[in-house]
């Protein structure tokens, strides 16, 4: 705060400055003209030198005050969205959420070197002003209040006027992306480019407006401006009164433009506190899990299973997730994410826990469209084998795959798996082969039963009732073969 009124107090001496050396060089200039002796315009000559001087080095002092504490608060900003970004659920915490936290956070810089310095070396400077010369409190009025609130209005209107159609827009863009082949099939591509066209007009013909609107209001202070010129002039005032009032209403002609950046940056700022302000989620469920404890979960569709297992996911657990982004280079790459020092044999070794056999070399495509849904998840499986974490959260691992291979491969993993295990499914064969320490069931949230294989199959409720259709239908299919 004290960098900061510093840079305003350098910022209103500035002005300050610059106003008086309009005056006194007008001055010297009309006096000069009557051909005076030198002595007489000694002072004058002097005052106009220091003026100037002081002027650059006040203009100097400001800008290394403001940006200095601008810049050390950016740095505290930015740690603190930081550790709030930590205390998220996972799901919050996207690369598009990060990238647009961090501009977020630069839209500081402008507000208080664009809008707040500037409004406060002109309020300062009007009211210097007005105390000189009386006659300058309506310009001073309107170009200081008047003025940047209609800029402030309009500029909050257009945002939320062009909010939707450049959402639409982002809309459209994705689709036309990753749907161009589907489009173009169905033969509708040009329609859909048509549409997305009308959009992109709209918000040109609105910025268009807008900019018109900001060219008005830029003409309107400048002729407010010559207005009071004239004003006095009309009144007698002399010469230096008049320009030096020319360059005290020019301070407040930036305001304007600060107002509109203001209104670009009020979402940014009111962002930056809600996550500053966030508690963190407090899960309605909380389980501690011992080191080398095998939990399993199930429960119907919309239970709250993947929830629950987001909640295990926060910097409280280390370990890998089984539902991992797949990369656009080779199978090996992607595998060695993992481990980048691992031997091939261990690379062999996890390949063939989980059955994978695509060739090392293998290009899988962005977010891996060249495998099949079976294919990338035993890629992803590869990859958390490989890596041997002290924590492996499983959530619908072998989905895709054949009951028999997912079995298997489910098998192996567990077995070679020497860590705390989590695992999310909705078949409870595997659950009846391997060992695990307790077994949750949930329904919208809420544990609603809880214990091993063993006792569940033989309590009332959604296990048994789930156990007895799975295993009918697997007696029905083995009698059908």
């Amino acid at each position: 705060m004290k960098r900061l009124a510093l840079a305003a107090f350098a910022a209103t001496l500035a002005e300050l400055s610059g106003v008086a050396l309009t005056a006194t060089a007008v001055w010297l200039v009309v006096r000069a003209a009557d051909q005076p002796p030198m002595a007489a315009l000694t002072v004058a000559v002097v005052a106009v030198r220091a003026l100037a001087l002081s002027r650059g080095a006040l203009r100097y002092a400001e800008r290394l005050a403001g940006h200095d504490a601008v810049l050390r608060h950016l740095a505290d900003l930015r740690g603190r969205v930081y550790e709030s970004l930590l205390r998220q659920p996972v799901q919050r915490r996207g690369g598009d959420l990060v990238t647009r936290l961090v501009s977020d956070v630069d839209a500081v810089q402008d507000v208080v070197l664009r809008c707040l310095l500037p409004a406060c070396a002109a309020g300062l400077v009007g009211a210097v002003a007005v105390l000189v010369v009386p006659a300058l409190v309506l310009p001073v009025l309107l170009l200081g209040v008047v003025l940047p609130l209609a800029a402030f209005s309009l500029a909050d209107s257009h945002l939320r006027a062009l909010a939707p159609l450049r959402s639409r827009l982002a809309e459209r863009t994705v689709a036309l992306v990753h749907g161009a082949a589907e489009l173009t099939a169905f033969g509708v591509l040009d329609d859909e480019l048509a549409r997305s066209g009308r959009v992109i007009t709209d918000i040109a013909t609105r910025e268009h407006r807008a900019t018109t609107r900001t060219g008005a209001l830029t003409a309107v202070a400048v002729l407010i401006q010559f207005g009071t010129a004239l004003a006095l002039l009309s009144t007698g005032a002399p010469a230096p009164v008049v320009l030096g009032a020319v360059a005290v209403l020019e301070v407040f002609l930036p305001l304007t433009t600060a107002a509109q950046r203001w209104a670009e940056t009020r979402g940014s700022l009111t962002r930056v506190r809600e996550l500053l302000t966030a508690r963190r989620p407090v899960p309605a469920l909380t389980e501690d899990l011992p080191p080398g404890t095998r939990l399993a979960v199930v429960g119907p569709s919309g239970a709250g299973k993947t929830t629950l297992l987001s909640r295990f996911a926060v910097p409280d657990a280390r370990g890998a997730l089984a539902d991992a982004h797949v990369f656009h280079t080779t199978v090996r790459a992607n595998v060695l994410l993992a481990k980048p020092d691992a031997t091939q044999e261990e690379l062999d070794f996890a390949a063939h826990t989980t059955d994978l056999d695509l060739p090392w070399d293998l290009v899988v495509g962005e977010h891996g469209t060249a495998l099949s849904g079976g294919q990338r998840q035993r890629l992803i499986l590869t990859r958390a084998v490989l890596s041997t974490p002290p924590v492996l959260l499983l959530d619908e691992p072998v989905e895709g795959l054949p009951p028999t291979q997912a079995d298997q491969v489910l098998h192996r993993v567990l077995s070679t798996a020497p860590s705390t295990v989590v695992l999310i499914t909705h078949r409870l064969t595997p659950l009846a082969h391997e060992h695990f320490d307790e077994i949750l069931v949930l329904d919208n949230g809420v544990i609603t039963q809880r214990g091993t294989h063993a006792t569940l199959v033989t309590t009332p409720g959604y296990y048994r009732d789930r156990w007895k259709d799975e295993t009918s239908k697997s007696e029905y299919r083995n009698s059908y073969r």
